[in-house]
């Protein structure tokens, strides 16, 4: 069995905030990682599983982890994502990077559909359009001059938000995403799902969060291949 790790380079927040060709950069420092795993440990009632691990990921990695069952990969990837932190060491993302998890059994919220499953994973950028819409309902509103500036200045920066990120086709996006990963239809309940369209729907949705690095256990287990 496997564990997938990948880190991606990071999109850049800002339009000019571009980072540098990787020819420019010769010998990796350590701010230029994108994660840092140092002397990392991990023991379960006293049985040590991950002993003194150091490990360092570039912009654009693709690291793959393979061992024994119970040799630790779950375990190694739980503490990357932030999801255990019962550990000696040091295991930390570089600042401002965001990182996503899917676990071999993901948990879906069954009070929502497949839709719903996949839109939590957008729930930011669709924040953005809401507050774009209320924000343009406050402008028809009675307000002074200082109220409608700060209006007019909130609104600038919520559509700059929407326009780097490309918001206005996050539909689009979402829909596409679900039939590129085959998920089943939007409306489909959760407790109907098999394990593989659950990692489908889990998938989908961690992908559309556009995290920087992705961690992936067992990626291609139970996703009912044709």
């Amino acid at each position: 069995s496997a564990v997938l790790a990948i880190a991606r380079t990071p999109r850049p927040r800002h339009p000019g905030d571009v980072p540098p060709p990787p020819a420019m950069v010769e010998t990796p420092a350590m701010s230029e990682f994108v994660y840092v795993l140092r002397k990392l440990t991990k023991a379960y009632d006293n049985q040590i599983v991950l002993d003194g691990i150091t490990l360092a990921f570039l912009p654009g990695a693709k690291i793959g982890v393979i061992g024994h069952n119970g040799s630790g990969k779950s375990t190694l990837l739980r503490i990357m994502s932030g999801e255990d932190s019962e550990f000696d060491g040091l295991a930390k993302p570089a600042d401002g990077i965001r990182v996503g998890y899917v676990p071999q059994e993901p948990t879906l919220d069954e009070s929502l559909d497949v839709r719903g499953n996949v839109e939590l994973g957008v729930a930011e950028h669709r924040a953005l359009l809401t507050e774009f819409d209320d924000l343009n309902m406050k402008l028809a509103e009675d307000l002074d001059a200082d109220a409608m500036q700060k209006v007019m200045n909130r609104l600038e920066a919520v559509q700059n938000e929407i326009d780097a990120h490309d918001l206005w086709e996050l539909d689009r996006k979402v829909e596409q995403a679900m039939h590129a990963l085959a998920t089943p239809p939007g409306d489909a309940a959760i407790k109907q799902l098999s394990g593989g369209e659950k990692r489908r729907v889990a998938l989908a949705k961690t992908l559309l969060s556009e995290p920087d690095m992705l961690l992936l256990d067992e990626p291609t287990n139970h996703l009912d291949a044709d």
